[in-house]
């Protein structure tokens, strides 16, 4: 099949290369099919929100890309200057939160700053990337007595009221400045009817999923277990199930792994403290299989294979040649097995760290060969090198 695309990593490289880099990213990537991967604006030292500070960014890739890579802006209180200078730079979208992003030096954008920055952001015809939950209001179990390992008082504490709200205020600023407007890992189904409707509008809208949505529910989760912890959290079995139907319409159009690893202190693995615990999923290298085990009873194989290939290249305005396997496409392909299963063992992960909740998982769908750029990256191991390249978006 064409080259899986992934539109949001995490690399964390420079300044937190401890967590995991570019070198080991991309080769976690090669390994699991994929030939292109998006970096996010955090968790990275600096973080990517002025272009002085993306210039250091790609200065730290040089060497390290194993596959292709491209790399999102970001937008904080008070970087509004700085946008367009991203944007003329080549960046592929730019990134927002609308609550804390965990990272004190990319604080969330308000209202305001949203408002600001779309109309530039619109000019340019990339997308707004948006972190969706207003966590501005106190949750229903706000005044209990929180037990720091139970999975279920944190699902409470980060409610779906969070998430729906903030989808609602991202498609009325879509609707006001017309501007590409991204959903980033969707995980609260009762956002889905409004981004339908949005969509039956003409409105400029797209959305994702990840696997971990798709693939564990909150009824698995045990209490204490803090490699399941992210934020939105993994909801109810009922709640996902819709998610997995929201492909088959169009409401959500493509998966991404939303890969955010951290050191084994920071995750609180001996404590299980799920209040101190970073949150993040490692699963760059599992997107693929996990998908596919995750949809394979509602999609077709025909139907699956563009959410990892088509969708996120045209949502990436990249399309031009990646997601296809056509003349004049780049030679980008994964050689996979769809039917066959396998034991996620850490020892079969290339990423910086071996935690994942995937670890211990039988999923479908195990990757024989990955070619970037012509060359063969992987199979059983890593064959070539710093083959891939840097996305940059053109200029309108």
């Amino acid at each position: 099949m064409p080259g899986a695309i992934d539109a949001h990593v995490h690399i964390n490289e420079p300044g937190r290369t401890n967590w995991e880099g570019f070198d080991s990213a991309t080769r976690a990537a090669a390994a699991g099919g994929l030939t292109t991967i998006v970096d996010m604006p955090l968790n990275s030292s600096p973080v990517t929100t002025t272009l002085a500070n993306f210039q250091q960014k790609l200065k730290a890739s040089k060497g390290k890309l194993h596959v292709n890579c491209g790399f999102y802006g970001g937008l904080v209180p008070d970087n509004h200057d700085s946008t367009e200078a991203l944007l003329k730079a080549g960046v592929l979208g730019i990134k927002a939160f609308l609550t804390h992003s965990g990272i004190d030096d990319f604080p969330n954008a308000t209202e305001a700053d949203l408002d600001a920055v779309m109309p530039t952001i619109a000019k340019y015809n990339r997308p707004m990337l948006v972190h969706c939950e207003l966590t501005d209001k106190a949750p229903p179990t706000a005044n209990q007595k929180r037990d720091p390992r139970s999975y279920r008082q944190y699902l409470e504490s980060r409610p779906r009221s969070w998430e729906n709200e903030a989808v609602e205020l991202m498609i009325r600023l879509c609707e006001k400045h017309q501007c590409p407007t991204h959903i980033v890992h969707v995980s609260s189904s009762d956002a889905l009817m409004a981004i339908q409707q949005a969509k039956e509008k003409g409105l400029p809208i797209t959305a994702e999923t990840c696997p971990h949505y798709l693939y564990f529910h909150a009824e698995g989760i045990p209490d204490g277990n803090t490699l399941y912890k992210c934020a939105p959290p993994i909801r109810t079995k009922e709640n996902n199930e819709q998610l997995k139907r929201a492909f088959q319409n169009g409401v959500l159009d493509f998966v991404a792994s939303d890969h955010s690893p951290a050191p084994p202190t920071l995750k609180e693995i001996e404590s299980g403290n799920l209040i101190k615990a970073w949150g993040g999923i490692a699963g760059l290298q599992y997107l693929l299989p996990a998908a596919w085990t995750s949809l394979k009873e509602q999609l077709t194989l025909e139907e699956f294979i563009p959410l990892l290939t088509e969708a996120p290249a045209k949502y990436l305005r990249i399309d031009d040649s990646k997601g296809y396997l056509k003349t004049g496409m780049n030679a980008d392909f994964t050689i996979w097995q769809p039917e066959e299963s396998f034991l996620v063992e850490a020892a079969y992960s290339q990423h910086k760290h071996k935690l994942s909740p995937y670890v211990g998982q039988h999923l479908f769908g195990k990757t024989v060969a990955t070619f970037v750029n012509g060359m063969e990256v992987f199979n059983q191991s890593i064959l070539h090198e710093n083959v891939g390249k840097v996305l940059y978006s053109e200029i309108v």
